[in-house]
């Protein structure tokens, strides 16, 4: 179990640290980091108003994975397979609304230009 606590610690810290740089508006449009679609590589304005916020859920996922991850190592009755799908749903539940809110907020922009 203590595998999995580094792993999901380690991998939240480093969301939260590949967050920064996209809320501070400091990555460029590119093809490997970033919320990367259509929308967003057509347009830099878009680009640096859609990352920035994508960019706070991610701190906020990276966050909360890492928070889950020693909080739910501490509850005793819970075994390896229970934990490591506990925390593969505060993941994925996050990331999912993170990126539907991101992706909400790309399209309020393009009605806003239209």
């Amino acid at each position: 179990m203590e595998t999995i606590l580094i792993l999901y610690v380690v991998f939240g810290l480093l969301l939260a640290i590949f967050a920064v740089p996209l809320i501070r508006r400091k990555v460029k449009p590119n093809w490997i980091y970033g919320f990367r679609v259509p929308q967003t590589m057509s347009d830099p304005e878009v680009w640096y108003a859609v990352n920035a916020h994508f960019g706070r859920r991610l701190l906020v996922i990276g966050v909360a994975t890492t928070l889950a991850a020693l909080l739910l190592y501490r509850v005793p009755s819970l075994d390896v397979d229970s934990y490591a799908w506990a925390l593969l749903a505060v993941f994925t539940l996050f990331f999912g609304v993170g990126l539907a809110q991101s992706w909400r907020y790309m399209k309020s922009l393009d009605k806003g230009a239209g």
